[in-house]
């Protein structure tokens, strides 16, 4: 009727969160037009909202936690996702605690990583004091990571074996969390693979380089390592993700099936193979 860019507000859900950040986006942008609909209804249960709506500085804390949460909920995206790997994960994690070092300064600048904040108080000197709310932040990141047991070092060597320049670094992380690796073979076959000409001029993802690129009998225990880190679980999406394929085939019309009946109909579902129809039919 007022011609918004939305048509209605979103509901956050608990199980999802994610939705706290659409929820705080969505009301954001419809702030004007609901502050409009409150004050039209002169309703008792409608004015402490409206009120609300007309304090600068309540809508001053709404335009801030609004943009943070934007922020964490770009972060949680990253850190979803079927290809996802470990290192993938502690990339986004420390690429994350840097920017929330330069929003901290950007706080008391120009407001640039901060747009609706920005907008709610016009440029001008902001009443509240976020900074300390960013160095909790920060604080809590650090104490959440600080006891991941794989090292700089470690996580390069996976990401880009060509890279890692303190040999002695890698195997000292290395041998922290593999208590069964060498460390002078984990330095030599380090040295040979890096001085491996044709896997220098491969350009492919880590998966890949390791799972068919490098020769598991040239660098057996390099090889080894990498793929218990590679097959680490980074997030629950996998877990989340059986659930809801488990929730669709066992729904109330086949709420009869058997176990072993539904176990086979998740490896169907959750494979990522495709069978060769054509083949198979050929053969019969």
């Amino acid at each position: 009727e007022v011609n918004a860019i939305f048509d209605d507000l979103l509901l956050h859900n608990n199980v999802r969160w994610l939705s706290k950040g659409k929820v705080l986006e969505r009301f954001w942008a419809l702030r004007k037009e609901l502050e409009t609909f409150l004050l039209d209804q002169k309703s008792a249960k409608a004015k402490p909202f409206g009120d609300f709506m007309k304090n600068e500085e309540e809508m001053e804390v709404v335009a801030f936690l609004t943009d943070i949460t934007s922020h964490l909920s770009d972060l949680n995206l990253k850190l979803q996702g079927k290809n996802s790997t470990v290192c993938d994960l502690m990339s986004a994690v420390r690429a994350f605690q840097r920017k929330l070092e330069v929003f901290k300064v950007h706080l008391q600048q120009n407001l640039l990583h901060f747009p609706r904040l920005l907008d709610q108080t016009a440029g001008k000197h902001h009443r509240h004091n976020y900074a300390e709310f960013l160095e909790k932040l920060i604080t809590n990141f650090q104490t959440r990571f600080e006891d991941f047991p794989l090292g700089k070092q470690v996580l390069l060597s996976i990401e880009n074996p060509f890279l890692v320049k303190s040999i002695a670094e890698f195997s000292t992380e290395a041998m922290k969390v593999f208590p069964w690796a060498n460390a002078a073979t984990l330095q030599t076959e380090l040295i040979e693979l890096q001085e491996n000409l044709a896997l220098q001029e491969s350009h492919c993802d880590p998966v890949t380089f390791w799972t068919k690129m490098v020769n598991a009998a040239g660098v057996p225990l390099l090889q080894k390592m990498a793929l218990q880190i590679l097959t680490m679980f980074p997030s629950t999406y996998c877990c989340e993700s059986a659930f809801s394929f488990m929730n669709m085939v066992k729904n109330a019309y086949r709420s009869t099936l058997t176990n072993e009946h539904l176990h086979q109909c998740l490896r169907l579902a959750l494979t990522p193979f495709k069978p060769k129809f054509k083949q198979l039919v050929a053969q019969r």
